[in-house]
């Protein structure tokens, strides 16, 4: 199976000081064991991006300067492919924030949401649960989820 990898996740993976980053990796290395692929896509690499180099002084950001961020994300890249967006997933898009109400920034997680749907993908695993249940055939994995999930049995 295919497993979107959110931003949060991607922050978290490779940052050891945060609180979440062992059983992230631990997640990680439990849904590859099992044989899923684990992707990402362009937003959540520029979201990636810009968490790292806002000033750490500034709302979640990291304060880091290109050199070590650009690290972070050549090692990401290794970890997790970015998908190719297409024209299709605009269309995706449009039809889920109109059929969903989707308002504000959630038009963000409907954008990651019309591109899974493009290229066939139902399973994210992120750290904000809420921002995907809205979607119709769509799976939200948390690590919490994954860990707490028996080796021989698929989480729900």
């Amino acid at each position: 199976m295919v497993v979107l990898v959110d931003t949060g996740i991607l922050l978290r993976f490779v940052n050891r000081a945060e609180p979440e980053h062992v059983i992230i990796r631990r997640a990680v290395r439990a849904l590859t064991a099992r044989g899923d692929a684990l992707v990402t896509s362009p937003q959540n690499v520029a979201e990636f991006w810009n968490v790292c180099t806002r000033p750490a002084s500034a709302r979640g950001g990291y304060g880091l300067s290109i050199e070590p961020t650009y690290q972070r994300l050549r090692l990401l890249e290794r970890a997790f492919p970015v998908l190719s967006e297409t024209a299709a997933s605009y269309a995706v898009w449009k039809n889920l924030v109109l059929a969903n109400g989707v308002k504000g920034t959630k038009a963000h997680d409907a954008r990651l949401v019309a591109l899974m749907k493009t290229h066939g993908i139902t399973e994210v695993l992120t750290l904000n649960e809420s921002d995907f249940l809205r979607f119709a055939g769509i799976n939200v994995l948390t690590p919490s989820s994954i860990i707490s999930t028996p080796p021989d049995a698929a989480p729900a």
